[in-house]
C-alpha cells in the first residue's frame, strides 16, 4: 500500500492552497468557541443562536410545504412569489417602504450570503468598504474576497454604551470609497443608531455619491428607541441595500433564510453574483417564512419583550459578578469590560472561562481590526431559556471572592 503524503509535502503546483485574500482569516471564533462548549459541557452564550424553535405555526408551514411538495425541487431564481410578496407587505407594514415584489426583492441563503453576493457584485478591486467596528466578522472576509479594502470607523464605549463618531466617518471617505456597511441594530455592541444620526450618514453618502449596505437583521430586536432603516429617508432608496433574515426574527437560525431589498438596478446587481453561488436554497422554508412575516404585531411585540427582559437579567448578573456593562438597546448580545475582573485579555479569558465556571463567551478583539482596541471587551449572547440565563449568572458569579 502507498503512504499517505506527509504535512510537510509541497502543496500541487508550488505554492499555498488558500487564496491569498483569505490567508488571515483562519476558523472562525464561533467555531472554536462553540467545540469547547461541547468539549468541557459548559453553558454557550457566545454564539447567536437560541436555544428553543420558534412559533409551532411557522414549523408546522414548513412540514406542511414538505408534504405538499411545494419548494422540494429549485424555487425560482429570485425566491418564491409568496415569500417575496410577504417581504414586501412587511416592509410596508412596519417602516413604510413600497416595493415591487417582482423586482426589488431577492431571497438568499441567510443574510450572510445577501451580504457578500452585494459585495461580490458592487465592489470592484480596489474599492474601499467602510464598516463600523467592531464588527460581524463575516464582514472582513466578504470584503476581502470582493478584492475591496475595508477601512472600519470604530464605535466607542461612553457612558454606558457605544458611540459612533459621525466626524471620524466623514473623515473616512476617500475619492478610493465606494460604499458603507452599516449594521443597525449592531452586532457586537446593540448599538441602535439614531435618526439624526442615519440623517448624516444619508447626508454624506448623497454628497460624496456612496453606495450603502444595510445589515437589518435584528431589526425587531429594539429595546430602547427606534429601528429607522435608512433606504426610508430622503434620497436614500436608490443607494441602499436592505439586508434581512428570518433566523433572528423567528428563531430558526438554521433555515437560513435572508433577503435583499433595493431598486431593480440594485437588485439585478446582486442577484447576478447569487446565481453562481447558491442560486437558489431553502424551497420549503420560504413558504413557513412566508406566513411568518404575516404574524400579528402581538408576534413581534412578545419577541421583543422577552428578550429585553432576558437583556436585563443577564446585565444584572454580569454585573453583580463584576463585569462593568453595556447594556445594549437592541440584538442578542450584551458587550463587557473584564479589567474590574483584574483580565485584560478577552481571548485568554474566554478560553479560560469554560474550565473557570463553564460558561463559553466571545472575545470582542475579534470584531476589530486592530484587536487590541477590543482586547479587554467579552460578548455574551443572551438569547436563551431564562432558566439557562439563571444558571450562567450562577456560575459566573464564581469568578467573584
Amino acid at each position: 500500500m502507498a503512504s499517505m503524503a506527509t504535512t510537510d509535502a509541497p502543496p500541487p503546483g508550488g505554492r499555498p492552497l488558500l487564496n491569498r485574500r483569505l490567508t488571515e482569516f483562519g476558523t472562525t471564533i464561533f467555531a472554536e468557541m462553540s467545540a469547547l462548549a461541547n468539549r468541557t459541557g459548559s453553558i454557550n452564550l457566545g454564539q447567536g443562536f437560541p436555544d428553543t424553535d420558534g412559533p409551532e405555526s411557522v414549523r408546522e408551514a414548513a412540514v406542511r410545504a414538505l408534504r405538499d411538495g411545494r419548494g422540494n425541487q429549485y424555487p425560482p431564481g429570485s425566491g418564491v412569489p409568496e415569500l417575496r410578496e410577504a417581504i414586501a407587505d412587511h416592509q410596508r407594514r412596519f417602516h413604510g417602504i413600497g416595493l415591487d415584489p417582482d423586482t426589488e426583492v431577492l431571497v438568499t441563503t441567510g443574510a450572510t450570503e445577501a451580504i457578500a453576493t452585494a459585495l461580490l457584485a458592487l465592489v470592484e478591486p480596489g474599492d474601499e468598504v467602510i464598516a463600523l467596528e467592531p464588527y460581524y466578522d463575516s464582514y472582513a472576509a466578504c470584503i476581502a474576497l470582493a478584492g475591496g479594502r475595508r477601512v472600519p470607523v470604530t464605535l466607542r464605549p461612553r457612558d454606558g454604551a457605544y458611540h459612533l463618531d459621525l466626524d471620524e466617518l466623514r473623515d473616512a471617505v476617500t475619492p478610493r470609497t465606494r460604499l458603507i456597511l452599516l449594521n443597525t441594530p449592531h452586532n457586537p455592541t446593540g448599538t441602535v443608531l439614531t435618526r439624526g444620526e442615519l440623517t448624516a450618514i444619508a447626508e454624506l453618502a448623497i454628497e460624496r455619491d456612496l453606495l450603502v449596505i444595510t445589515d437589518e437583521v435584528y431589526e425587531h430586536l429594539v429595546f430602547e428607541g427606534d429601528h429607522i432603516p435608512l433606504a426610508s429617508l430622503p434620497g436614500m432608496r436608490e443607494r441602499t441595500v436592505t439586508i434581512s433574515s428570518a433566523g433572528k426574527t423567528f428563531s430558526f437560525t438554521g433555515w437560513k433564510i435572508g433577503w435583499v431589498t433595493s431598486t431593480p438596478e440594485l437588485v439585478t446587481a446582486v442577484r447576478s453574483a447569487k446565481q453562481f453561488l447558491t442560486y437558489v436554497s431553502g424551497g420549503p422554508f420560504q413558504y413557513a417564512v412566508a406566513e411568518a412575516l404575516r404574524l400579528p404585531d402581538s408576534y413581534f411585540r412578545e419577541l421583543r419583550d422577552d428578550l429585553r427582559a432576558k437583556r436585563d437579567l443577564l446585565s444584572a448578573g454580569l454585573a453583580e459578578a463584576g463585569f462593568t456593562v453595556y447594556r445594549p438597546a437592541g440584538t442578542y448580545f450584551v458587550t463587557t469590560d473584564i479589567r474590574p475582573l483584574g483580565e485584560s485579555d478577552g481571548f485568554a479569558f474566554c478560553r479560560s472561562l469554560p474550565e473557570r465556571c463553564q460558561v463559553v463567551a466571545i472575545p470582542n478583539a475579534v470584531f476589530y481590526d486592530h484587536r487590541a482596541e477590543g482586547a479587554p471587551f467579552v460578548r455574551f449572547a443572551f438569547c436563551k431559556r431564562t432558566d439557562v440565563l439563571d444558571e450562567a449568572v450562577a456560575r459566573l458569579k464564581r469568578l467573584t471572592p
